[in-house]
């Protein structure tokens, strides 16, 4: 069996008591963790992306998005859908009677008023009312718009956002579409290729008209419009 000898324990005591001494903080092994706290000193900067990662690669000056100005293009991608069901019925009976005599009346002779004689006997009313009123009604309408339209910059809010405006105006034939678009947009909406949602517009206005044979084909006359607004029963 090999034994140490004094020599060897002392120099490895002395060794020991060294480490201890000279040692400072707690010894811990090495970590490439991005989520713990670095260890800092005055010289050390803080990690990002430029000094913390071999990929990272900083883009040109004229590749990089340029922020959106005074009368710049966006496009709007218009996707709405409604649905709205409303259903109702009404229903109302009235039974009345009626049976009313006169007995007496009133005469005036050019001096004095009297009680007028009712010769013929007393004038009576009498009769019988029945009224019934029943009403269903059944609405169920859909609509949906869904569209790709340019809009332009028109203004820019105190606040930064941008209020937008569009027109668009096509005309094949006898057909004649036209449409208009407007609203405020904040710049935190916008995508990077400058699209932004009809979802995120804010007092958003469109208008779409079309004008032509099949507008007319489906359109209500005058006196249907005049009948469905004024009608009286």
């Amino acid at each position: 069996m090999h034994k140490s000898s004094p020599i060897r324990r002392s120099s490895l005591a002395a060794s020991l008591v060294a480490s201890a001494t000279l040692g400072v903080g707690v010894a811990s092994a090495q970590d490439s963790s991005l989520l713990l706290e670095p260890v800092r000193s005055q010289e050390q900067q803080a990690l990002t992306m430029e000094n913390g990662s071999f990929m990272f690669r900083e883009l040109p000056a004229d590749h990089r998005p340029r922020e959106v100005q005074l009368h710049d293009t966006l496009v709007v991608i218009v996707d709405y859908r409604t649905r709205m069901i409303s259903e109702g019925d009404a229903e109302q009976r009235k039974n009345s009677f009626i049976n009313q005599a006169l007995t007496s009346w009133l005469a005036f002779d050019g001096k004095s008023v009297r009680l007028a004689p009712q010769l013929a006997g007393d004038p009576r009313v009498s009769g019988i009312n029945n009224s019934q009123y029943r009403a269903e009604s059944d609405l169920e309408l859909r609509d949906a718009m869904s569209f790709k339209i340019a809009a332009e910059v028109i203004d820019i809010r105190p606040n930064g956002n941008l209020y937008i405006e569009a027109d668009w105006d096509v005309e094949n034939n006898e057909e004649n579409w036209k449409t208009f678009l407007a609203g405020e947009v904040s710049r935190e909406s916008i995508q990077p290729d400058r699209t932004v949602t009809s979802e995120s517009i804010v007092r958003l206005k469109i208008k779409a008209k079309q004008v032509g044979m099949v507008r007319d084909g489906y359109e209500r006359g005058w006196f249907s419009k005049f009948y469905d607004r004024y009608k009286a029963f």
